[in-house]
Order: structure tokens, then C-alpha cells, then sequence
């Protein structure tokens, strides 16, 4: 078999495409086959060191979070799953190796793929929509009539929080660049205003999240925007905001965090038609480091990059 390595924490020069053996799936793990995987930024963060506080020190390390495949055997007190399901989900941060033939996930962060969803859009659901969720669901707890904000409403956790927020029944405006406000439009984002050319700071509505999926906005301007007893969600948490929320609870630094109940309601939504993120480009894993490299140095696709394994 055969998947991206990497000796070394560093830039896009340490991958490798290499043979390896996939161990025996412990418990509560299963081993899946992986039919595609999708390309997320917390890739490269993992592979540059960001989160070598979680991964540890330990090489050679799998490059990869989120995946779609088949199950081939499932370790000690799995129950949800048997061998020859069709899954999705997400691989451990501290293991990886969604890029490659086959990988080991917890049994809590895979879910069954519906027939109606195909195996390339299943795979970008992982990262995009359960950090989405952990937002909107987890820590905003949207319903019915709320009005969200969401800043950067076009990348893939954008999408994914439009369309979770107007799955609990709440109303969406957001900022996107001006060539894909069409697209947020389409999306049922409205009002939806250019990033670039807009002051957000500025805007006149409240709201009762707002949501920066972007990671471009101040926390000064977040907060600003909500009514009472908003919430502000920040896809780029510190340290510093994580104190910071300590005191200020409106204030909510996202982390991705993925659960069973997550991986499920996203499976059923996507099986519903309700969530679906666009595929923008499909490479086979021979091809899989030259787009990692390229989207890493800045490179735009309006959609999800993913790897095919056959």
C-alpha cells in the first residue's frame, strides 16, 4: 500500500509518496480502504509543526484528514460498522493518512455513507462540516428565526455553516469576494456583501452569530455585531482568545472536534440533499503532492481539491 509521508516536520519538500503496512485497527478503530480523500489546510498546519504539541515527535508520519471508503475490518467493541460499509469521515490529527489506500480512524469520527451522497462529495464532508457544526450547533446552539452572519459564507466551511444554519431554520447573510457572491446568493446568503470592498465594522444589522469562517476578521468586529446574547465564533483560535473567552462568553474560539452525533447528522443531511460542498479538482494520489504544494502556496480552486485512490 501505498500513502504521503513525511521524516520531518516542515514545508511542502517533506512529503513523499511511500509504501507502508496499515497495523491492525485497535479498539474501538476502524480500518477503511480509502476510495478519495479531500485536501484541508489543517494538512499542511499538521505537517509544518502547528500542532506538534498533539502529534508528537514520532516519524514517519501519514499525511491526510478526511476520506470516503470502505470498510475493511473494525477493531474490539466497534459496533457501528462492519467490514464492506460505506463510510466517510475523518482520521485523528495525531495519526493522519486520509492521503494514501488505506487508513485507521476512531470508530466516533466515521459515519455511513447514504447511497445517495457518491464516494468524491462524501469525502469532503469531514473537516468543513464538523467544524461548521461544533460552531453554529455546538456553541451558537442556532434555531429557528435566528439571523447568522457568516464571513468567508464561500470556502468549505462556509458552505457547510450556510447550509447547516439554514437546516435549524436560520437566516443567513455573509462576505464573500465579489466573483462569488453569485454563488452565496445562490445559497440563499442574503444580504451578501463583498469582503474587499466593505467595512464590516460598519454594518447596521445584528446579529445572533456571526460566524468567521475566514479567520479575517478582529475580534473588536465580531463582537460588535451582535445582539444581546450573540455569539462570536473564531475559526482562529489563540491562546490569548482562549482567555480571553474566559471572561467574555459571547466570545467562542472554535476548535474542530468531531463526534459520532456530528459525523451522523451530516451523513443525513448530505443524504437529504441539504449539504454539499462543489468539487473543484480530482487528481489520483500520484498527483496528490504537486496539488497539496500548489494550494498551500496560495493557489485558488472554487471548490474542494481530492485525491482518487483508484
Amino acid at each position: 500500500m501505498k500513502r504521503i509521508q513525511y521524516h520531518r516536520y516542515g514545508g511542502p519538500e517533506t512529503m513523499q509518496l511511500e509504501d507502508f503496512e496499515l497495523r491492525i485497527p485497535g479498539k474501538g478503530e476502524v480500518a477503511v480502504k480509502v476510495a478519495f480523500a479531500a485536501i484541508n489546510p489543517i494538512d499542511w498546519k499538521v505537517r509544518n509543526g502547528h500542532l506538534k504539541m498533539v502529534t508528537g515527535k514520532t516519524f514517519p508520519r501519514a499525511l491526510g484528514s478526511d476520506f470516503s471508503g470502505t470498510v475493511i475490518s473494525v477493531g474490539a467493541g466497534v459496533t457501528r460498522f462492519k467490514a464492506g460499509d460505506a463510510v466517510f469521515g475523518s482520521a485523528q490529527i495525531k495519526d493522519g493518512g486520509a492521503l494514501g489506500e488505506a487508513v485507521i480512524a476512531s470508530e466516533t469520527f466515521i459515519a455511513k455513507r447514504s447511497a445517495d451522497v457518491s464516494f468524491e462529495e462524501a469525502a469532503c464532508l469531514g473537516t468543513p462540516g464538523i467544524t461548521a457544526w461544533n460552531g453554529l450547533v455546538d456553541k451558537a446552539q442556532i434555531k429557528a428565526g435566528d439571523h447568522v452572519f457568516i464571513n468567508g459564507c464561500t470556502g468549505a466551511v462556509g458552505e457547510s455553516a450556510v447550509q447547516i444554519a439554514r437546516m435549524f431554520g436560520a437566516n443567513v447573510s455573509g462576505a464573500a469576494s465579489a466573483q462569488q457572491m453569485r454563488r452565496a446568493e445562490q445559497m440563499g446568503v442574503y444580504p451578501v456583501v463583498d469582503y474587499r470592498t466593505t467595512d464590516l465594522s460598519r454594518l447596521k444589522e445584528r446579529f445572533d452569530a456571526v460566524y468567521d469562517t475566514a479567520g479575517t476578521m478582529t475580534v473588536a468586529t465580531g463582537l460588535g455585531l451582535l445582539r444581546n446574547g450573540g455569539v462570536f465564533l473564531d475559526i482562529n483560535p489563540t491562546p490569548g482568545k482562549f482567555i480571553r473567552a474566559l471572561f467574555n462568553r459571547r466570545l467562542k474560539p472554535i476548535v474542530c472536534t468531531a463526534r459520532a452525533d456530528i459525523l451522523d447528522g451530516l451523513a443525513k443531511a448530505a443524504g437529504e440533499g441539504r449539504l454539499r460542498l462543489p468539487i473543484a479538482e480530482v487528481v489520483p494520489l500520484q498527483e496528490a503532492i504537486a496539488l497539496v504544494s500548489a494550494l498551500e502556496k496560495g493557489r485558488k480552486l472554487n471548490g474542494k481539491g481530492v485525491v482518487s485512490m483508484s
